[in-house]
């Protein structure tokens, strides 16, 4: 158990007291949680974001065909004022992620949908056939 101040302002001060200790630090930086999962056919990327919906992503390629995934959440006015956080360990207002992709994803079928907190990113894979079919052999003189 962990003693609380005593002052005028009691209950902010309970919290820290208990969050805001050295067996309990808080986090320095947030950054979403990211699994993939590779299958024969595709690679599925997904993303934890609570509380975002699909008009708070921005996902494209880059000019490398890098895959880029912005997310931000702009907060209203209304939400400012309902109070304040206590504690708070999942505020993504703002985060960019580039991430390379494989040789064998089929660049122009990529596709993402957000549901239950979790954006997914179905990356098809190029069949092994297609990917010989692309290799240009050069012929040596």
């Amino acid at each position: 158990m962990v003693p609380a101040r005593h002052n005028q302002n009691w209950m902010p001060d309970i919290f820290n007291d208990f969050f805001d200790n050295t067996w309990m630090e808080r986090p320095k930086a947030t950054a979403p949680a990211i699994n993939v999962l590779e299958t024969p056919e595709a690679y599925q990327l997904e993303l934890a974001a609570p509380g975002m919906t699909k008009a708070d992503f921005d996902i494209h390629l880059d000019e490398e065909g890098d895959l880029v995934i912005n997310m931000e959440k702009k907060s209203s006015e209304n939400e400012k004022q309902k109070g304040h956080y206590v504690r708070r360990e999942f505020s993504y207002t703002k985060f960019q992620q580039t991430m390379l992709l494989p040789e064998d994803t089929d660049r122009e079928a990529i596709a993402a949908k957000v549901e239950n907190g979790v954006l997914t990113v179905n990356l098809p894979k190029i069949k092994k056939v297609e990917i010989e079919k692309a290799r240009k052999q050069i012929t040596v003189e």
